[in-house]
């Protein structure tokens, strides 16, 4: 959830991922290219605008607070068109050569809050659509990825 100037707040959209995988057109008609794999919600983008000049703050629940919040949240940049927002986790070229761990992370600092949770601050606010995860440290497997959203206009 955001928390607001006033001190009120705003719960965030949450969006269920479908990872989505692709060639791009050179690999297909000359064989040389590259196969990308993003994470895809539906959608433009999100209700939740927010301006570049706020103290951009979120309240970020976990399953506890005693993990290093830096290697459970993040928060990234999406490529947004009318249909959806979409943002690379891996590509692959020809010769086998994968990079993983492609999303555009934004900067921030993160402290504990109450019990449970993180007060999130964000230090890069640049324009675009942005989603945040955050995993569970005691999970081994998650089955899927929900991905909170927002935008800076």
């Amino acid at each position: 959830m955001v928390l607001k100037s006033d001190n009120t707040t705003q719960l965030l959209e949450k969006h269920t991922t479908q990872i989505r995988s692709a060639n791009d057109v050179t690999r297909v008609i000359t064989g040389i290219g590259s196969v990308k794999s993003k994470l895809q919600i539906d959608g433009c983008c999100s209700a939740t605008k927010l301006k570049p000049s706020d103290n951009i703050q979120f309240i970020v629940r976990a399953v506890d607070n005693n993990t290093d919040p830096m290697a459970i949240v993040k928060i990234f940049k999406f490529d947004s068109s009318r249909k959806y927002r979409r943002a690379e986790l891996e590509s692959t070229n020809t010769w086998g050569t994968t990079k993983t761990n492609k999303l555009a992370y934004l900067n921030f600092t993160a402290k504990k809050y109450g019990t449970s949770s993180y007060l999130i601050t964000l230090k890069d606010k640049p324009a675009g659509e942005y989603g945040i995860t955050v995993t569970n440290p005691n999970a081994l497997d998650e089955k899927g990825t929900i991905v909170s959203t927002f935008s800076i206009q």
